[in-house]
């Protein structure tokens, strides 16, 4: 393996300690494990971070310099996060053609209608109309501007 790789598995494993003490290790008090970050391997991490601090009130917990450009991002209760980084070395999924249901991100919204209105005119498109299922679940997705597939949900009845 080359240094050059060897640097950058090493800044992505510093980040992800980073974000371990930033975030804490709660689950392991309890004996049980909490679900902490989901990583995605993205064109432009830097810039999908901040759309996503911009247009739905995520934080940026962790910012890591080039080539990677590491994003821990958290939502806004602090719940979990994501790592968005820029490794043209591994495969970057083709998002934009990639059906939603190998992979999407669900945000519980008051408003499903409102939120995906509001996220459209900041560059998202429409992936799958808002539909209200037989339980009364009010579900839409998007595709953001680099074409992960966002689900926003309403629930009748909570899940979590």
């Amino acid at each position: 393996m080359s240094c050059k790789c060897m640097r950058k598995l090493l800044s992505v494993a510093i980040f992800m300690l980073i974000g371990l003490m930033i975030v804490g290790c709660s689950g392991l008090m309890n004996g049980k494990p909490n679900f902490e970050h989901v990583a995605i391997n993205v064109k432009d991490s830097a810039a999908m971070a901040d759309w996503y601090v911009e247009n739905l009130g995520m934080k940026i917990m962790v910012k890591g310099d080039p080539p990677n450009n590491v994003r821990f991002v958290s939502d806004a209760g602090g719940n979990m996060m994501f790592e968005l980084y820029s490794n043209s070395d591994a495969l970057i999924p083709d998002y934009p053609n990639q059906d939603m249901l190998v992979l999407h991100i669900a945000f519980e919204v008051d408003d499903v209608k409102e939120t995906c209105d509001k996220l459209v005119k900041a560059g998202a498109a429409w992936d799958k109309e808002l539909t209200v299922t037989d339980s009364g679940d009010e579900i839409a997705t998007l595709r953001d501007p680099w074409g992960v597939a966002i689900q926003f949900v309403k629930r009748a009845k909570p899940m979590i």
